[in-house]
């Protein structure tokens, strides 16, 4: 079924598809995944079933972490495991990008690069405890 635009631009309502409901990554170890995204980055704890599962938030963000027992990390029918890393990645929005940088190195967390500067913002990839991809992104000023 396709999605049909609105007089205004909107997309009319999907049979199906309701919403986002959030992003999922693959973890090795959800306890300590739900430390890192709420005492590095600010999340709130909005839900666990350890060790499978934990669900964090911010704003009206979602990230759902799978532990290697969640239903949502079981291996697909060829075979193939789910596993963390990847380039896909969450991006948060962020204040004072190099300030935040300073803070994170302090704890010793991995960087994927350097700090890049863009005509849109300046941004950094750092990685949770799994490898999984987190982008820092400052926007520009306007």
């Amino acid at each position: 079924m396709a999605n049909i635009a609105t007089a205004s631009g909107d997309a009319a309502p999907h049979a199906f598809v309701k919403g986002v409901h959030g992003v999922r990554y693959q973890v090795t170890d959800v306890a300590r995944s739900v430390g890192f995204y709420t005492q590095h980055l600010g999340f709130k704890l909005e839900h666990q079933q350890l060790p499978a599962f934990a669900s964090v938030s911010l704003g009206d963000a979602h990230l759902l972490l799978s532990g290697p027992g969640a239903s949502g990390s079981r291996p697909m029918p060829t075979g193939q495991r789910q596993e963390p890393g990847g380039w896909n990645r969450i991006v948060l929005k962020v204040a004072d990008l190099p300030a935040f940088i300073d803070e994170l190195k302090k704890t010793g967390l991995t960087f994927r690069n350097q700090m890049e500067t863009g005509p849109g913002g300046r941004q950094i990839q750092v990685e949770d405890l799994d490898g999984n991809p987190i982008e820092l992104f400052e926007p520009a000023p306007r």
